[in-house]
């Protein structure tokens, strides 16, 4: 019962943290932490222990897969060369100096201080990212903080366990045991191995989905699986578990669009959605929850108060610093020197190098020190404080940093036009196999073409602000209609439900159509309201330009710059404006009612348009539908 209790006041704490932290805008890390500080100093709260092996064995593995299975196997890929620098090159460089720090301050020998340095070395991959999401970090930043945050784990636990064994503190290795060619052979073991595990653990989910995965239940379980199935028989095999899960997540993440069904895809999308809310949060309350329990361990060392302080603080400023210290010459050595990677503006590598939180492997890791380790508590003690320190340091100050350097991420308005260049070439390929169908009659093939138009009108219609003689576009007006008409439909299915004249299995079929349909509608609007408050529209293109985009000029006088042309002619109104780069006309969009711009092209073959709507500088060819 205790613990039923237990569990039931850390999930209601980590909801009304989340609120608390979404009322007043603040990140919910650096809120649960100071809750789970605040707590622990309270009579009433019990003692929380937090075991290395709940850490490593029960949050680590779906949390790393959580996030591996949402990160983009083609931009991992893409940032290689920058996150295997920060995931093994830093972590290393980091833990060297904060074990030559502690060796000075504390008097350890080298192995030990190692030890430690491996443990507060490397960041968390849920508070970067939840922090340069939540700020608006450009995508590329966001890639490289998950990347790396989902392998250096790996580079840290390896680096731990060769330090205990140098320092004699493994069981059954001796200090003389250990050499450089081992630790080679060790490190490279535990990644390749990890990888390979990894591998095959995908390969095998996605034979199963094929063949067996035919209900979204059945789906979902296999992928709560996968974490586990990765990581235990790497562990065991003295690989690294960590790159096994996040080498699975990726691959399977990259293929489900082929191996799942959408409604699988989407079922686990929601699960493992608020799985990871739950636990990521729950870390940060459960590491708030350690300080006044490790503080009173402190009290029985035989060193002094003024050698605690200096090692705790000093090691934080060390992590803090050693960062960019790493950060700033590679980038320099990469883009300048031998020109491997692609330049990057300066102010992405200052904000990169200040986005080093620790989380709660830095806090298991300091927990695998055994009992003998000298001076373990005040190490476990400067763990907490690194933890802390980067959260509350790095994480309160990062958003400041990124506005005052103004990095920011990409525009919605540039997302979507991107999405309706997508959606039209996809638009243009169903249609395509639409006209080499048979067996379809004419009816059925308009009805099709008519829903591929408007689903792209759609799309298109989010781009630029309303210019026309109304204040909504067509879409807006259908989903504001619709959404009344869903309320009204879902009231009547629960007054059949509630007079008890139709089976309440058929009942829940008619409603989860319903819900579906609600959650679409509700997805668009939120996408929209972004796009509102966005200024700036970058030009963007999935596509190479086309040679009538290379030859046009993009400035030409519009001839009736105050609207569409013939809309002004004969008082129709418009949605959005387009302007011929050859002859200037006017006309609007193919959301408007009569379709003036598309009109104009099939009247005079002119190829190219250009939007005029505030902020936006796209062009788009007639001939080869291409965006440019």
């Amino acid at each position: 019962m205790e613990i039923a209790i237990g569990l039931l006041a850390i999930a209601a704490t980590v909801l009304g943290g989340s609120w608390l932290a979404d009322r007043f805008d603040l990140p919910p890390p650096l809120v649960l932490i100071v809750i789970g500080i605040l707590g622990s100093y309270l009579p009433f709260v019990p003692e929380v222990a937090l075991s290395p092996e709940v850490v490593l064995l029960g949050i680590l593995p779906p949390l790393l897969y959580a996030a591996a299975i949402q990160t983009s196997l083609v931009d991992f890929r893409n940032n290689r060369g920058v996150i295997l620098s920060l995931s093994v090159g830093l972590v290393l460089f980091t833990a060297l100096g904060v074990a030559l720090f502690l060796q000075w301050v504390l008097g350890l020998e080298f192995g030990v201080a190692f030890a430690i340095g491996a443990v507060v070395a490397p960041p968390d991959a849920v508070a970067a990212t939840a922090v340069g999401r939540r700020i608006g970090l450009p995508r590329r930043l966001v890639s490289i903080l998950e990347g790396e945050s989902l392998v250096n784990d790996a580079t840290a636990l390896v680096s731990l366990r060769t330090a205990l064994a140098a320092a004699g503190l493994a069981s059954g290795v001796s200090s003389g045991g250990v050499s450089f060619g081992g630790v080679v052979l060790d490190f490279a073991w535990a990644s390749v191995g990890g990888i390979a595990i990894g591998v095959v653990v995908a390969l095998v989910v996605s034979v199963l989905r094929r063949h067996f995965s035919t209900e979204p239940a059945f789906d979902t379980v296999l992928s709560f699986m996968v974490p586990f199935a990765a990581y235990v028989p790497a562990e065991e095999l003295h690989a690294s578990g960590v790159i096994a899960v996040v080498t699975a997540g990726l691959v399977l993440g990259h293929k489900s669009p082929r191996t799942q069904t959408g409604a699988s895809r989407l079922s686990e999308r929601i699960n493992w959605t608020s799985i990871q809310f739950l636990l990521e949060n729950a870390v940060f309350l459960l590491i708030g929850l350690q300080v006044f329990y490790v503080i009173a361990d402190v009290r029985t060392s035989s060193l002094s108060a003024g050698q605690i302080t200096l090692a705790a603080v000093g090691t934080l400023v060390a992590v803090l610093v050693l960062r960019p210290l790493w950060i700033v010459p590679f980038r320099f050595l990469s883009t300048r020197v031998f020109r491997i990677e692609a330049h990057a503006p300066w102010t992405h590598t200052v904000v990169l190098s200040w986005a080093g939180m620790r989380g709660v492997v830095t806090l298991a890791a300091a927990l695998l020190l055994p009992p003998e380790t000298p001076h373990q508590k005040v190490l476990v003690l400067i763990a907490v404080v690194v933890t802390i320190g980067t959260l509350l340091i790095q994480g309160t100050t990062l958003p400041a940093l990124a506005r005052w350097l103004d990095v920011r991420g990409p525009d919605p308005r540039e997302d979507a036009l991107q999405a309706a260049t997508v959606l039209q070439a996809a638009t243009r390929s169903g249609l395509d196999e639409l006209d080499r169908m048979e067996g379809v009659d004419d009816a059925t093939r308009e009805t099709l073409r008519s829903r591929s138009e408007d689903r792209l009108n759609q799309m298109w219609e989010r781009l630029g602000p309303r210019s026309g003689n109304d204040d909504e576009t067509p879409s807006v007006r259908y989903r504001r209609a619709r959404m009344q008409m869903l309320q009204a439909e879902r009231d009547e299915v629960l007054r059949l439900r509630d007079e008890g004249r139709a089976d309440h299995v058929v009942l829940r079929v008619v409603l989860s159509t319903l819900d579906l349909e609600e959650t679409m509608l509700d997805r668009i609007d939120d996408q929209e309201s972004r796009l509102a408050e966005s200024e700036m529209l970058p030009v963007d293109t999935i596509e190479a330009p086309c040679e009538h985009l290379q030859d046009t000029d993009s400035c030409v006088e519009p001839r009736t710059p105050e609207g569409c042309e013939e809309c002004l002619r004969d008082g129709t109104t418009w949605v959005h404006l387009r302007l011929c780069l050859q002859c200037g006309h006017v006309g609007c969009c193919d959301s408007s009612e009569m379709k003036h711009a598309t009109a104009h092209f099939h009247e005079t073959q002119h190829p190219v348009m250009r939007s005029i709507e505030p902020g936006e500088a796209w062009r788009w060819c007639f001939v080869d539908e291409v965006v440019g």
